[in-house]
């Protein structure tokens, strides 16, 4: 038996800025979790973050995320045992029109239709992890959906966060995602 959606049980509130262009310049403090907070990723051995196959492939999509996306440079970033933390810049709004000669249009830039927004970077990056993983492991599941994003807004807050993404493997114990 199927269950008719229902508003009242089955919104889903968002929790992005009403009227924020998530295509602006800026910076943006990414945290995407495992699902169920599983530890998929590898292990913290004597504060250090071990990389199993899972998660060098998850540090792979990641620093391969501005050859999908030219407009991103990827910042400071940390792969947990069950989540990953990063600091995407977009360093320019993607433009309505491409100045790029026709042949180099279809290989260096997404396809057209795809947007350019912090949503569709996380999305496709989470996607590609997930795809991997279901071909190369036994692991269905990888992500929880959604993820959590907090724009930064000034230099104190950049230095803050750059900070705890460089210590959260040696204060791993004190996390609040932390699983034993």
């Amino acid at each position: 038996m199927t269950t008719k959606y229902n508003a009242g049980i089955h919104h889903r509130r968002s929790i992005r800025l009403k009227h924020y262009n998530y295509r602006s310049e800026g910076f943006y403090f990414i945290t995407i979790c495992c699902k169920n907070k599983e530890c998929l990723f590898g292990h913290i051995i004597n504060q250090q973050m071990q990389l199993n196959d899972l998660g060098n492939y998850v540090k792979q999509c990641w620093e391969n995320i501005p050859m999908f996306f030219p407009q991103v440079r990827i910042d400071e970033f940390v792969i947990m045992p069950n989540h990953l933390h990063g600091i995407i810049e977009i360093i320019e709004q993607v433009k309505g029109k491409c100045n790029l000669p026709l042949q180099l249009r279809a290989t260096q830039l997404p396809q057209k239709g795809t947007s350019q927004t912090i949503g569709s970077i996380v999305r496709r990056f989470k996607a590609g992890v997930t795809s991997w993983a279901r071909k190369n492991s036994e692991i269905f599941d990888v992500w929880q959906r959604n993820y959590y994003e907090h724009i930064i807004r000034d230099e104190k807050s950049y230095l803050q966060i750059y900070e705890y993404i460089q210590n959260n493997p040696i204060l791993w114990e004190q996390d609040q995602l932390y699983v034993d």
